[in-house]
Formats: structure tokens, sequence, C-alpha cells
């Protein structure tokens, strides 16, 4: 029978928390699975599928623990320790105690205090066991070679993956060699600190979708993407959707690209902001986020696409922006195939871009100026001259860019906005921003702009939002 949790405190805990326990054979089990409950007598509590995994278990087949969403605290410790966690589930993530204590501004010992007490691990084994988690899941749903899986997920070889998969590991990889198994996407899912607005942000993403790359069909954002790494190249789709699990996003990912998951992981995290801890912004922003806690900063899935789609918005609607954006990619992109209908073009790199003439631009009923513009960008992301992405330097890359012909600091900052996630960004020239302050003069818009930093990006948001 199983447990009552409000009987059993440490069960009640598991259930809030997302712990897992032990059955006592070596396997490591959910709060409410049935096996668990049959072996009640040999349990063993753990704060997270890490510290169960660092004691040597491996998780339950049947209940599948090491899915469990990462928990939602109320107390600030447990806030920090969830921000750090959600950094290292993108794979990638920097696992030094150190170096991530310096991300989140904070000292190396409150983090290693508040993440210990919350996981019952350090960073260091938290990050290896989301890995280890990750490489289970592209040996049971993936034909990719054990090395391959290795370099996708951050292992230092095929022995050491094989080493620490150990024996179930090496049973998936026997079934994948008889064909039981081979499907077409990667399902993953990835926790937020809520509030989250999904459906405002599924709005504006789907407002200015460009046809043939994106598209949003009953609450699902789809997109084709080409994701690149140390010179490897994959191109496949996403998808994007309210995970059925509470406070998380469940992301599908095409096979094609599972060698570059932790880029792809990576963008999904930036472009929907799952790293925000919505508290922040809220308190800085005050009555003009009060109705709407949750607004999250889109990203952009690619930066030269979002700089193009921002040059091809100057003065013009959104709606406009988008049919020359459907004409650009139609024109230049690259076809392919997709599950989904509609959604069959990859939008066309820098290099590409780079290579085309003005006139060529310009026959798209995109203006002569603004072919230019887009030909200089192509070309200094093409020759390095021009970062753009998620994190980088705000200042020089604001520089770099309105020193391109036809970029001025209303581009520039909305480039950086949503390419470079850049939260105190500030396009203090849109006119949305004006007309929602009821401001005519930049220099008053900035003024009254200054309360909200370091969070005035998020503040254009709330102001865009009161004119929809």
């Amino acid at each position: 029978m199983q447990p009552d949790p409000e009987t059993r405190p440490q069960d009640r805990y598991a259930l809030d928390a997302g712990a897992a326990f032990s059955g006592g054979c070596g396997e490591y089990c959910r709060p409410g699975c049935e096996r668990r409950a049959r072996l009640d007598d040999a349990c063993k509590f753990y704060k997270s599928s890490a510290a169960a995994e660092a004691d040597g278990l491996a998780p339950c087949p049947v209940c599948k623990p090491e899915s469990m969403p990462v928990p939602q605290p109320d107390d600030a410790p447990g806030r920090l320790a969830h921000r750090a966690a959600m950094h290292l589930q993108t794979l990638d993530g920097e696992a030094d105690t150190a170096a991530l204590a310096a991300l989140l501004d904070v000292d190396e010992a409150t983090l290693s205090q508040a993440f210990g007490a919350s996981f019952g691990v350090t960073p260091a084994q938290y990050a290896e066991t989301h890995r280890l988690h990750v490489a289970r899941r592209l040996v049971a749903a993936t034909a990719l070679p054990a090395g391959l899986i290795a370099q996708a997920t951050g292992f230092a070889d095929e022995r050491a993956l094989l080493a620490r998969l150990g024996q179930h590991g090496r049973k998936a990889s026997r079934a994948a060699d008889r064909g039981m198994r081979i499907a077409d996407h990667i399902e993953f899912d990835l926790g937020y600190q809520p509030p989250y607005a999904w459906s405002g942000l599924l709005g504006f993403l789907g407002g200015r979708a460009i046809d043939g790359v994106e598209s949003i069909e009953d609450g699902r954002y789809r997109r084709t993407l080409r994701a690149t790494h140390c010179g490897q190249e994959g191109i496949g789709w996403v998808e994007v959707a309210q995970s059925p699990a509470p406070h998380a996003l469940r992301v599908h990912v095409a096979t094609s690209l599972a060698p570059l998951l932790p880029q792809v992981l990576a963008r999904v995290r930036q472009v929907f902001d799952l790293g925000l801890d919505p508290l922040a912004p809220g308190a800085a922003l005050g009555e003009l986020a009060a109705d709407e806690p949750g607004l999250r900063l889109p990203g952009a899935f690619d930066p030269f696409e979002l700089a193009v789609r921002a040059v091809l918005g100057q003065q013009i609607t959104v709606k406009a922006a988008r049919t020359l954006a459907a004409r650009f990619t139609a024109a230049f992109g690259t076809p392919i195939t997709t599950p989904f209908s509609g959604l069959d073009r990859l939008f066309p790199t820098p290099a590409t871009i780079a290579a085309q003439s003005v006139d060529a631009i310009a026959s798209l009923g995109i203006i002569g100026a603004r072919a230019r513009t887009i030909l200089g960008i192509a070309d200094a992301i093409a020759a390095g001259r021009l970062l753009l992405r998620a994190g980088a330097d705000f200042t020089p890359t604001v520089q770099a860019l309105k020193s391109l012909p036809g970029i001025g600091d209303w581009t520039a900052q909305y480039i950086a906005m949503r390419a470079l996630g850049a939260r105190d960004a500030f396009p203090h020239t849109d006119y949305g921003v004006m007309k929602s302050l009821d401001e005519r003069n930049p220099r008053r818009v900035l003024a009254l702009a200054e309360p909200w930093r370091p969070w005035r990006a998020y503040a254009v948001m709330h102001l865009w939002r009161r004119l929809a």
C-alpha cells in the first residue's frame, strides 16, 4: 500500500521538492513509485536524483525519477540553488563553483551552502549527473554511436561514458543494435521559476514568426534550426510547448541535432528566458509589471536572423517586416524537410548573404539603404568582426553595431535585447515605448526609465504589452 505523505513528513517533502528514494535494490525511485512502496522498510531519502546517483544508485526504469522537474523553492537560498541548477542543465554550463558563483553574483561559500542544502551534492556532481541523464536519453532514443554521445554530453571519451552508464547503459546499447528503437526526436523538460507568462511570450514570437522558418500551432512553437560548434554543423527542427510537469517547458529536438544538443538546449533556454528569477525584475519594475509578473525577454535562436529582422523592421509595421523576412528567406534560405507542414526553410547564413548584391536583395522590395545595411551585418559576422551571441559584452557589441552604416541606437539596442539577452538594453526612441509612456522627448524617456535599471529590457516588453 502506498504510504500516506500527510502522515510521513519525509514523503510530503519529497513530493513537494521532487526528491528521490532508494528502494534497497541498487535503484532509486520517485516518491510515488509502487516499487518503492513494496520495499518501504528499505527506503532511504535523497534530496535529488543527483544525490542518489552520487551514492551509486541507478534510476528506476519504471518511474524514471531522473526526469522529475527541479524543485521550485520559495526561500532565497533555494531560489539561488535553482538558478544554478538551471544553468548547469545547459550541459555546457560552467560546473566550477567559483565560476558559477561569479556568474550568479554571489560568493562561493554562499552558493556551495545553498546548493548542498537543496540538492545534497556539489554543482560539479549535479552537472555530471545531468550529463549522464542526457546520455541515457540519447542511447535510448537515437542510433548515435557511443563516441558521438560522449562528445555531445561532455564526457572525455567513449570509455568514460560507458563506465558511467554501467550495466544499464550496455543493455540500452544492445537494444539499439537490434533496431528496437530509433525515434525521430528527443524529448526534454526544461524547468523555470514561476510565474511564467507563456501565452504572452508565444504571442510576441508568433507576431514576428518568419513563414517557412517558424510556426505556432495549438500553443506549440516550432522552427527549423542550424547549429554549429567547433566546426561541426547540424540542421533540424525544435518544438517547444508547456510541459504536463509543473513549471517546465517540453522541448522536442530532431535527432539530426543530437550531436549538438548542448548548443540547442542552451539556445532554447535563452530564447524562452528560462534562467530568470521573475521576482527580481518584478521588484524593480513595480506597478508596470504587477499584472503580468512572469513576462519574459524573448531571445533569438539565430542572432543573424534577428539582426536582419530588426533592419527590415525599421520604420515599418511588424506585419510588413514579417512579409519582407519571408521573401528574404524564400529567396536565399536553404530547403529542409521537417514533419510539419509549411516548416521547410532554413534562414540563410551570413556567408550566403555576404555573397549577394544590393540589387539581388533590393529586388525583394527591400529599399537599397537597408539592403546595404544587411550586407554590412552579414559581412561583419562572416569575417569575424562582429560577434552576436547570448551573453556577449553589451557596450562593445552595441558600438560595433552602430559603426555599421544604417544602424542607429534603436536597432542596436533592439538587437542587444534579443540576440545578446541584454537585460538593461533600452531602445528609448522606440515609437511604442514613447507612446506607452505618453512622452515624446527621448531624454525624458531615459529619465523615466532610470528606476528600472538593470531590467529596462523587461520594462520595454511591458510597455509594448500595454499597447497590444
